[in-house]
């Protein structure tokens, strides 16, 4: 992982990735054919926490506290895999046509239609996919800010918490996702 950060997934070879590793090509390819093949499996453990979390949330009734608790678990699982999701989105020309960036695609879908109810209006869809990816950028872009990495997480965190508590608000109030509000 850290070569595939460092040099991108197209720069860094096979040759390269034995090398780090101090065992033979012949020996990396026994287990592994291919790059991809190796990056599929460094981000099956490193999106295990992704998965965990959408199998509880599926389970969890659709309130805004099970949302907000998805935003927190999907955040400490980027924040714990942070070097993986730095790669993904440094290297998202050569991720978009493995089949490591459908996979993620398709994770980044079943988490965004956790934070909103079925048929929300685009607002509230718009709001719930937005909190992701202020969760994502926000691992990357706080870094160049002043102050604390904590307190800079914790920031991103509320912001993203914030918009899905705003997504929900608006699926309480046009429980169709008619655009209508309903008033008392």
């Amino acid at each position: 992982m850290e070569l595939f950060a460092e040099q991108g997934y197209e720069k860094t070879s096979l040759r390269e990735i034995a090398e780090r590793l101090d065992v033979t090509k012949a020996a990396l390819y026994y287990h592994f054919k291919t790059k991809e093949d190796i990056l599929i499996s460094i981000s099956d453990d490193l999106i295990q926490p992704v998965d965990e979390l959408i199998t509880w949330a599926e389970a969890q009734p659709r309130t805004l506290a099970t949302k907000q608790e998805v935003v927190r678990r999907y955040s400490d699982a980027l924040w714990g895999a942070r070097d993986f999701f730095r790669f993904v989105q440094e290297n998202q020309a050569s991720v978009r046509d493995l089949a490591i960036g459908e996979s993620f695609k398709g994770r980044m879908t079943a988490v965004n239609a956790l934070l909103h109810e079925p048929g929300a209006s685009m607002t509230s869809q718009v709001r719930s996919l937005t909190a992701l990816f202020a969760l994502h950028a926000g691992m990357f872009t706080v870094r160049d800010l002043e102050g604390d990495p904590e307190e800079k997480r914790a920031a991103v965190l509320e912001v993203a918490l914030d918009l899905v508590t705003q997504a929900d608000a608006g699926d309480t109030a046009d429980p169709a996702g008619t655009g209508d509000v309903l008033t008392d």
